[in-house]
Parts: C-alpha cells; structure tokens; sequence
C-alpha cells in the first residue's frame, strides 16, 4: 500500500448514503497491464465543489467502508472552479503502489468528510493475451535471438531498477510538493485572515489605547497586589517541589522494592522448578517402589504356595512314615513269631539255634566224622545229616546281607547281584532298585 505522509479521511459511512454520481470516472480500461503507470480521467459535476483533502482511491471490489482502500491520490485542485477546464481532471497513480494480483479494483473519489461521490466500473490488473504465431527459423537465428533476447532483458531489468527508483522519487518529490502546496494555501489564507485582522485591529486599537491608559493606572495597582500573590504562589511552589522530590524519592524506593521483589520472585520460581524435579524424582522412586512391592507381593505368593505344597507333602510324607512305622512293627511281631517258630523246630530237632551258622557244614571226603567215644560210630549220624542241611543250608547276599537258600543260592544270587541296590546313606539299610520310592520315603524318615 502507498506510504504517505498523512493518512486520508476515512469513515465507516454506509454504502445507502453516498452519492456515486456527483464524480464521473472517464475512460476507464477493463484491464491494465501490470508494471506501468495508470492514469484515472474523471469529470465533476456542475453541483459538486472540490476541496483541499479529497482524494481518489483504489478499492477492491466488494468493498464496505473507505477504510478499505488499497492506494488512494490527493486530488488536485482546479484554479478556476467555474471554467470548462476544471470540471475535467485527472490524477496518476504510480506502478509501484498498485495491486499486484488479478483481482477487480474501481476507482472512488472520497471527498474529506469521508464520503464517496463518485466510482468507476471495475477493471483488473493482467497481462494482455497473446496469440500463438508460429515462426520457423533457423538454429544460427534462434540463437542470436536468444542472445538479443539476454542482452534485451538485461537492459529492460536495469531499465525497470532504474525507473522504479526514479518512480519511488518522483512520488516522494510530488508527495512533499503537493505538501508543500497546501503549507503555501494554509499561509495564503492565514496571510489573508492576517491582513483583515490587522484592519480591523488599527480601528480597534485607536480606541483600546484610550482604554488602555484607563486601564494601566487599574493595572499598576492589580501588578502590586499581584506581586505579593506571585511571592504567595512561589513560596507554594517552592514547597510542592520539595513535596515532589519527596514522591520521586518515594517512587524510586518502591522501584527498588519491586527490582527486589522481582529478583525474589525468580529466586522463588528456581526453587519451584527444583521442588517439582525433586517431587517427579520421589514420585518415580515411589513408583519404583510400587513395583517392587507388586514384585515382592507376588514372590512371596509364590513362597507361600510353594509352603503351602510343601506342608501338604510333609503331611503325605507323616502319613507315610506312620503307615510305614506300623508295617515295620509288624514285619519285626512276624519275624519274631518266625523265629520262636524257628526255635521251636530246631528244639524239636535237638540243635540250638544259636549254634547254628549261616553256611552248612563242610563234610569230610572220609565220610562223616565219627564220635570219638563210640567205637562203631553214631548210627543216627546218617538221619541227622540227611535231614538237617534243609534247614542249616543258608547263605546270605555279601550287599545286602539277604538270606538264601543253598539249593537256589548259585542263580537266584547271581540274579540278585545283577540287579543294583539301593543304600541309605544314614543307616546302611539297602533297598532294591524297584523299591525307590520306599527308600526315598526310609531317607526323608530320618530328617524327621
């Protein structure tokens, strides 16, 4: 938008109460080319009478209020506002302050009450079209016309840097003479109220200076009373301006006290900073801890389900043991009810049952050993010797120290060696290998 010393008169005056046709727009294209300047032809009415801060603007269509300008220019005035010439004006608006896109724009004329007199049909800032023409030309001619078209571009852009500049000054130089103008009317016209007023001051002065004489002698004696109520006012001045030294003083203690407040405030927003990091730190801690806690919770869920199966096995186990305990003793009543049995046999067939060994006896290559004391022999040697090796005929497993008989002691032993054992480590008892639960259960008997 155009930059201008002195904004134009705007308002927010509705469209219903202006009057567009008090200023006519004149030879107004339907589109201009962009880059160059336009110049805006409008005539004015026999009814309308121009004044110094009307002006013309750019609007873009769909426009609401004269606030809505896109560049305006001051108008200028006409000499003689009853000749011909004065009715046709014109105003320039440089390439540089105009629009730049494809939009419709129309000219308004703002009279300095900010209301419209006058607007244009609209128009658009575009290109012209081009139609295509074919032209066939040689290599060597395209290329020296491409060289020419370089060297002409080259020049064109140098010549548009060079004219915008001058455009830039020429607008800054007109914008400062048309400034310069109106200063000229404004001192014209105070020059002229001058020279009237001093007419009219030389009648008046001739009888003021009579009144004036009555008037010093009054004036003489208010300049005395007045003295003393200027040594009053500046005795109450003197003391305001220490009352004001006072309040500045004041006011630069409380600055200072802000300043300190300020700095404590930063001081305090730190600490709050740090407390917020630590009390984040402490709440992912407790978080941490949570977790662990959760952790901690469900391992020692896990303890005491793994107690809870291992009391439940302990009890199975003191069940077995019981039960085992209870077999044991009858085993060892039904051994003992064996051997009274065992006893009792061997009484009957005259041999002591401890004397007995756990192998059979040797017999002699001779024969039977004979009684010394008999001289024909023991003659129920015979029967004792074909009836006792069923029963003295024992041989026991040199592992498990087992009992067999010696019938079946060479297979059954060979058998019973093959077979692997298993040994408790507490109290040398041996179990078979197929008795393994029975052994673990013996071994666990003896943590009890």
């Amino acid at each position: 938008m155009e930059e201008t010393v002195e904004d134009p008169p705007i308002s927010a005056v509705l469209l219903d109460h202006c009057h567009f046709s008090q200023v006519i727009f004149n030879s107004v294209e339907k589109f201009y080319v962009p880059g160059g300047d336009i110049t805006c032809y409008y005539t004015l009415t026999q009814h309308f009478i121009p004044r110094r801060k009307d002006w013309i603007g750019i609007f873009r269509v769909g426009w609401k209020t004269t606030r809505e300008y896109y560049t305006f220019m001051w108008v200028t005035l006409p000499t003689d506002l009853n000749g011909e010439a004065a009715k046709q004006q014109e105003v320039q608006f440089k390439a540089y302050y105009l629009p730049k896109d494809d939009e419709y724009y129309q000219f308004c004329y703002v009279d300095q009450d900010g209301v419209v007199r006058g607007a244009s049909i609209p128009f658009q800032f575009r290109p012209e079209n081009e139609e295509d023409i074919l032209v066939v030309t040689t290599q060597g001619e395209v290329e020296e016309i491409e060289q020419h078209n370089k060297e002409l571009r080259k020049e064109n852009k140098e010549l548009k840097d060079s004219c915008v500049s001058l455009q830039k000054q020429n607008s800054d130089l007109q914008a400062e003479l048309q400034k310069k103008q109106e200063e000229l009317e404004t001192l014209k016209s105070i020059s002229k109220k001058l020279e009237e007023t001093m007419k009219e001051q030389k009648d008046c002065w001739k009888t003021e200076l009579l009144q004036l004489k009555e008037q010093n002698q009054k004036i003489s004696s208010e300049n005395e009373r007045l003295g003393v109520r200027v040594d009053q006012l500046q005795a109450q001045m003197s003391t305001q301006e220490k009352e004001m030294d006072k309040l500045v003083q004041r006011v630069q203690e409380r600055t200072e006290q802000v300043e300190q407040l300020k700095k404590e405030n930063g001081q305090l927003f730190l600490n709050l900073t740090e407390q917020r990091a630590h009390q984040k730190t402490l709440e992912q801690a407790v978080e941490e801890m949570k977790q662990q806690r959760t952790t901690a919770a469900k391992k020692q869920q896990e303890l005491t389900d793994e107690n809870f199966d291992l009391s439940k096995q302990l009890s199975e186990n003191k069940i077995i043991y019981n039960t085992l305990q209870k077999e044991k003793e009858t085993l060892e009543k039904e051994n003992d009810l064996l051997k009274r049995e065992n006893s009792r046999l061997l009484s009957y067939m005259g041999l002591d049952y401890d004397s007995l060994p756990y192998q059979a006896p040797t017999s002699n290559p001779g024969g039977a050993r004979q009684n010394p004391g008999l001289v024909y022999g023991n003659p129920y040697s015979g029967i004792q010797e074909s009836s006792a090796p069923g029963l003295l005929s024992v041989k026991k497993c040199p592992t498990c120290k087992s009992d067999f008989a010696d019938d079946v002691f060479d297979h059954t032993l060979e058998q019973h060696v093959q077979t692997p054992c298993l040994n408790c480590p507490i109290c040398d008892k041996t179990f078979p290998a197929k008795e393994k639960q029975i052994f673990e259960d013996h071994v666990f008997c003896h943590t009890l």
